[in-house]
């Protein structure tokens, strides 16, 4: 028998859907969680076994609207390499920091270019540096 991801991820969509299920009196439905406050909606989806902020914060700022950035592997290299966040943050200190330094009206902007400059630019092994965005803020072993 082959095991993999599979399984487990299963298992989860199946507690998320149960959580949701319960919370809402039978429907399967996110709409409760517009109502709330970004950190108690936040909270909520990450206390659903194999739901972390990313996911969460993905959910509520790419459906709802609310101001939490999801921090990817691009997101989080980028933002560390800028000095948005400190070399040793974790992912989840990555999250935190983005969501009180970054305005509002510009998370989900930011969150697109990060990515963007991420897969483009700056990969994990290398960078591009020789671009206006690096020369101005990038401050990373590969920058001259």
């Amino acid at each position: 028998r082959v095991a993999g991801l599979a399984d487990q991820k299963a298992a989860r969509i199946q507690r998320a859907l149960a959580a949701i299920r319960e919370e809402t009196g039978g429907a399967y439905s996110l709409a409760f969680l517009d109502a709330m406050a970004t950190g108690e909606a936040k909270a909520w989806l990450t206390e659903i076994k194999g739901v972390g902020p990313k996911t969460a914060s993905v959910v509520l700022n790419f459906h709802f609207g609310k101001p939490t950035m999801a921090v990817d592997t691009h997101v989080e290299r980028v933002s560390k390499r800028f000095g948005l966040v400190p070399d040793s943050a974790s992912n989840e200190a990555a999250h935190d920091r983005l969501d009180e330094l970054v305005p509002d009206e510009l998370i989900y902007p930011l969150h697109v270019l990060l990515i963007r400059h991420g897969r483009a630019r700056c990969s994990a092994r290398d960078a591009d540096c020789a671009n206006p965005v690096c020369e101005t803020y990038c401050d990373c072993e590969f920058c001259p």
